[in-house]
């Protein structure tokens, strides 16, 4: 009677054990769904956790660079030649946090993983932002994470400076002859074009896109930061200040990385730049003829083309104000 007691109770005691471990696997395989699933619906929770103590990496960063001297840029007046205007501009460095560098781009460019949800919400997002056809606006943002790719730029600032140029108007055209989504000089970079078909491609959306993100990069890597670039970009390199251009495009692409990152932007609004630009120090030597402008006065005055490019990157939005 004693053996048969063991025996039941050996047997209750191994069952006991199964449906515990069976509750167990139960539960820890529920919890892995819905943290699986929160990770998909809110990807940026899953940056916040990397950023905690916890998952912190104990790799030692690397020192930060000294900062650089300012540069001084100067141009002499063609005729004499002894009237100088100075123009001081802060050199690029890693404590100038409104500059974004070349080597920052390829780690803020979208992961493989990740693109195609990253391309929907932001396909969805420009094509309500700018009343574009969902279809075209895919094809826009398609060929701008493949550029991306080639070029080694990250796709959302391509969209910025797209959305700013034109407002994702493939067919847009300025008085001084900048066509198509990323408003390139057709004229200017027309060797770029020889391979797609000669200049009239400039209005096609993939060939725009492509040559103007190679001119952007190019003038990225000229810079030395995308700040820079963009003064390139819009033509006021050689002037103070690009008239804000600069600031609606970061600003813009700074949204497009909220949005790519799952967070709700509204749609709605202006492209006003989140920051103002920064004052720069002008230094001018007085010339002696006053009645001839000098370089100084050139360095402070916006062009009127690149004031109207300004213009027309504002009234994108004038429907949505």
């Amino acid at each position: 009677m004693q053996s048969v007691n063991g025996v039941f109770y050996a047997r209750h005691t191994v069952g006991g054990i199964i449906a515990t471990t069976r509750i167990t696997v139960l539960f820890s395989a529920m919890l892995a769904i819905i943290g699986f699933t929160t990770m998909l619906v809110k990807p940026d929770l899953a940056l916040k956790l990397q950023s905690l103590p916890l998952f912190a990496s104990s790799a030692p960063q690397p020192a930060t660079a000294p900062a650089a001297a300012p540069v001084t840029v100067q141009a002499a007046v063609p005729a004499a030649g002894k009237n100088i205007a100075s123009l001081t501009v802060p050199a690029p460095n890693a404590n100038m946090n409104h500059l974004l560098h070349m080597d920052g781009l390829a780690s803020r460019a979208a992961k493989p993983l990740d693109s195609a949800r990253q391309q929907q919400w932001v396909t969805s997002w420009l094509s309500k932002r700018y009343r574009v056809a969902g279809d075209a606006t895919n094809m826009f943002v398609t060929t701008a994470y493949k550029t991306a790719r080639e070029t080694k730029l990250d796709p959302l600032l391509i969209l910025a400076v797209m959305a700013i140029e034109s407002g994702l108007n493939p067919f847009a055209e300025s008085p001084v002859g900048a066509q198509g989504l990323m408003q390139v000089m057709s004229k200017v970079h027309e060797d770029k074009f020889e391979s797609m078909g000669g200049i009239k491609a400039a209005l096609n959306p993939t060939a725009n896109i492509k040559v103007g993100s190679m001119i952007l990069k190019d003038y990225v890597t000229q810079g030395g930061s995308v700040e820079a670039g963009l003064k390139r970009y819009v033509g006021a390199a050689a002037f103070a200040n690009d008239g804000g251009y600069g600031y609606k495009v970061l600003a813009e692409y700074r949204r497009l990385q909220d949005v790519a990152t799952g967070k709700n932007v509204p749609s709605g609004g202006s492209t006003a730049p989140i920051a103002a630009p920064k004052a720069r120090p002008i230094q001018a030597v007085a010339p002696a003829d006053a009645a001839s402008p000098t370089p100084a006065e050139a360095a402070v005055n916006v062009p009127d083309a690149i004031e109207h490019r300004i213009q027309q990157s504002e009234n994108q939005l004038n429907p949505l104000t």
